[in-house]
């Protein structure tokens, strides 16, 4: 998908710069990569909002499960 967008350049040339990659970047790569990491910290927020609404049995013996 092409997609014109007006980006702050020095913003584009920080993330270049500590992007730690072997392999020399462009623009695009740096913006997929922010893209993928957005992406993925929006999906480990959601998990993080399920902790304490999931009940579970209390009489759950994980330790037998084990050796079953």
């Amino acid at each position: 998908m092409t997609i014109n967008l007006q980006i702050d350049e020095a913003l584009v040339q920080q993330a270049l710069a500590v992007s730690h990659q072997q392999t020399e970047q462009t623009e695009r790569d740096v913006v997929e990569q922010a893209l993928r990491e957005y992406v993925q910290r929006r999906q480990q927020m959601k998990v993080l909002d399920l902790f304490g609404k999931i009940d579970y049995d209390e009489n759950y013996n994980y330790k037998q499960q084990r050796h079953q």
